[in-house]
């Protein structure tokens, strides 16, 4: 009998992630940082059992597409609009902060200003998986303040495609594909809107086959990922992210009252993706280009966390909230986002950042997301109400 060759590391790979998280889980860390570490031991600065962290990355993502489509499901449109001066307004400004920040630091290193630009872009975007995940972990995603922190990642989400189409015009110096494009996210973006604007109006959705869907176990798994994937890759295709399109399928599956099904159909597809999508950034880590740089990698990871915790801070407490919970809301929405990664690869590719440099950046944003999880556990015990 043949044994298949991908069976043993794959084994050793789900036994690594599997012994990591009960690890973890004594010490009473939260999940993400268990699969994080599990990337690191798997790749090939531990025990080399994943050579190519690609196909890992593209499963990861749909782990994050998967958690907007339960966010969706959960999210209030009604909280989400109240919020509107948090999410949009206070987005903007935390931009515009981390942009004067990042062209600051370009003036004292001698960047030219299209290198701040992109730094400015990486820094401002926070991560998706990572806030909701704890988030859902601590219960807080149904309260006012877990409904505007996820209106300032949808439009954290929607502002990074601008960055990218900003970017890419930039470095060509043409506008005629981006004109396009911008004209197409505009109408994804209305489309989005129009749609939670119709949902908080008390408007419902009537989806077609879901009483027999709901009768029939097998085929809400395929009705559900359709759903998600579907609107997913509808999303993409109107100039917004994958994640964006699953959020807006999550808001029409709440509104037409579908939930259970969806929840319970989907449930371990979003936790061994989203897990993949954590052991995925553990896999970019290389262990022996940040020890020999560890001086310059973890002042960059201490400026970018704390930076942005301040500024999330400040937009918080502008915005009404107490200041132990504007601190909390200032750790949470600290670390880079996953587009960061993607604009970091850009600033590659367009020769923004030299090979070392993205290296770098890739290092500081990985980094970052995996001592964030400890960050916002230490600020949310030390902001609770005594």
């Amino acid at each position: 009998m043949t044994i298949d060759p991908f069976l043993q590391p794959t084994a050793l790979a789900l036994l690594v992630i599997f012994a990591t998280g009960l690890g973890l889980q004594l010490l009473k860390q939260p999940h993400v940082i268990a699969y994080v570490i599990a990337g690191v031991l798997l790749g090939q600065s531990g025990l080399g059992l994943i050579e190519d962290g690609e196909p890992v990355e593209r499963l990861g993502a749909l782990g994050v597409t998967l958690l907007l489509f339960f966010v969706g499901m959960e999210t209030h449109p009604t909280r989400l609009i109240k919020g509107w001066r948090v999410s949009v307004v206070g987005t903007v400004v935390q931009i515009a902060l981390c942009l004067a920040l990042s062209f600051a630091i370009g003036a004292v290193f001698g960047w030219p200003p299209m290198r701040s630009l992109l730094l400015g872009f990486v820094i401002s975007l926070s991560s998706t998986a990572v806030v909701l995940k704890l988030m859902e972990d601590y219960g807080e995603t149904q309260t006012q303040f877990g409904q505007d922190t996820i209106g300032v990642l949808i439009v954290q989400d929607i502002a990074a495609i601008a960055m990218i189409i900003a970017l890419g015009v930039l470095a060509t110096g043409s506008d005629q594909v981006s004109a396009t494009q911008l004209v197409t996210q505009i109408i994804g973006g209305v489309a989005l809107t129009g749609l939670i604007i119709w949902i908080s109006l008390g408007k419902s959705i009537r989806l077609p086959f879901a009483n027999m869907v709901s009768k029939a176990p097998e085929m809400q798994v395929f009705g559900a990922l359709t759903l998600c994937f579907g609107l997913g890759w509808l999303g993409a295709a109107l100039g917004l992210s994958t994640a964006i399109g699953a959020f807006a399928g999550g808001l029409i599956i709440g509104a037409a009252k579908s939930t259970q099904w969806a929840t319970t159909a989907l449930a371990p597809f979003r936790t061994v993706f989203l897990g993949l999508f954590f052991v995925s950034i553990g896999l970019l880590l290389d262990l022996s280009f940040i020890w020999d740089r560890i001086g310059i990698i973890a002042l960059l990871v201490f400026v970018v966390l704390a930076s942005s915790m301040v500024f999330n801070t400040l937009i918080y407490k502008i915005a009404g909230y107490p200041m132990r919970r504007s601190l909390y809301a200032g750790a949470l929405l600290a670390q880079p986002g996953e587009f960061s990664f993607v604009l970091a690869a850009m600033g590659a590719t367009t020769g923004l950042i030299t090979g070392v440099g993205y290296q770098l950046s890739l290092s500081v944003i990985a980094l970052s997301l995996a001592v964030s999880p400890i960050q916002i556990q230490i600020v949310r015990r030390l902001s609770q109400p005594e």
